[in-house]
């Protein structure tokens, strides 16, 4: 039986195991999926780890999304535009790396009605979940694109490194106020402290949205701040996190489950 597994710091939380076992029975597919705890310092060594023992392919998660790609024997096109991998397919020697969270966050938001061409759209964050939604975000012609942080610096390096895509402009999470936006993308960690980054004043315009790239208690930090900008729709990432475990799942097995079916099952509980 073929093997794959979810990395990540934490991972027991993670909802991958659940969801690719589903994958497997909807496909008819033989396959078995384990979440593995990797600390950063033993990266490289549990890759090497895991490959040894077989595995088939790794869905990559936090804190290891930018790091893993110094480790990758070759990385797709749109992972080298990301700067970030999320899912790693067996080669002979090692690992090719991949980035789907580009790809299931658009699907996502496509299934919620989100639009996002000729809007304004915020993202908040600079991290490597951040950097694998900003191509087809650019590709799908917002109004604007803001990128917001606690320091510039990151924001301005993603400005560059996309500037061959599209437009990106830089903030600061100080220097937004004042302005308004029509969909406001959570990107950042502060959720799985229980916490919610400081901003300043109404950002979202009227009617706007917000979509919040974590899930379940993560998730509850942004919500409480949606709802106090009186956002007209909220949402969660657990849809992207079906959609882009099923764009993985079809790199790996060649087929691509059904995610509505999956993304009610894990909403059920």
């Amino acid at each position: 039986m073929d093997r794959y597994a979810v990395i990540g710091h934490p991972v027991a939380h993670s909802k991958s195991p659940r969801m690719h076992a589903q994958f497997a029975r909807q496909t008819g597919q033989a396959l078995s999926y384990d979440a593995v705890e990797v600390e950063p310092e033993v990266l490289p060594a549990a890759l090497q780890a895991l490959h040894e023992q077989g595995y088939r392919g790794l869905n990559v998660t936090l804190p290891h999304k930018v790091a893993v790609m110094a480790l990758c024997e070759s990385i797709s096109a749109r992972a080298q535009i990301a700067g970030a991998v999320n899912t790693l397919i067996r080669t002979e020697h090692g690992w090719r790396g991949d980035n789907t969270d580009g790809e299931g966050f658009i699907r996502d938001l496509h299934r919620l009605g989100f639009g996002v061409t000729g809007r304004r759209v915020l993202v908040l964050g600079a991290g490597g979940a951040v950097r694998g939604i900003l191509e087809p975000l650019l590709r799908a012609r917002p109004a604007t694109l803001v990128v917001s942080n606690r320091n510039p610096w990151k924001p301005e390096a993603l400005a560059e490194q996309f500037r061959d895509i599209g437009p990106i402009t830089p903030r600061t999470h100080l220097s937004l106020k004042g302005d308004r936006y029509d969909l406001i993308v959570n990107g950042t960690s502060a959720g799985h402290g229980g916490e919610m980054i400081a901003l300043p004043g109404q950002l979202l315009a009227e009617g706007g949205d917000c979509y919040d790239l974590s899930y379940g208690k993560a998730f509850l930090p942004f919500r409480a701040w949606a709802e106090s900008q009186s956002a007209a729709r909220i949402a969660d990432g657990l849809g992207m996190l079906v959609e882009q475990g099923a764009a993985a799942f079809e790199l790996w097995r060649g087929v691509r489950p059904d995610t509505a079916a999956v993304i009610e099952m894990l909403r059920a509980g």
